[in-house]
């Protein structure tokens, strides 16, 4: 499969640039989990990113994503999102 490096803002990878690897179309996930091991046996804690666009380019489109961070008050990922579920 391919990568691209792609950075990360906020949280605790901030300024850090991964490899990411990307689906059949080119884009990466929507949102990547970081489960962190907790030294006293609870659970881990997993810090969520969003994807977002990177740059602009000239013609107003996307060129590159980057990762932002979502603060543990916003959620955690959902998964997909059908029409026909609330919330």
């Amino acid at each position: 499969m391919r990568s691209e490096n792609t950075p990360f803002v906020g949280g605790p990878l901030d300024g850090r640039v991964l490899p990411v690897l990307v689906g059949m179309t080119g884009q990466p996930p929507k949102t990547y989990e970081i489960p962190v091991p907790n030294d006293d046996g609870r659970p881990p804690t997993v810090h969520v990113y969003r994807r977002v666009p990177g740059r602009v380019g000239r013609l107003g489109l996307p060129r590159g994503w980057k990762y932002e961070y979502v603060s543990e008050a916003k959620g955690t990922s959902r998964g997909l999102k059908w029409p026909w579920t609330k919330g």
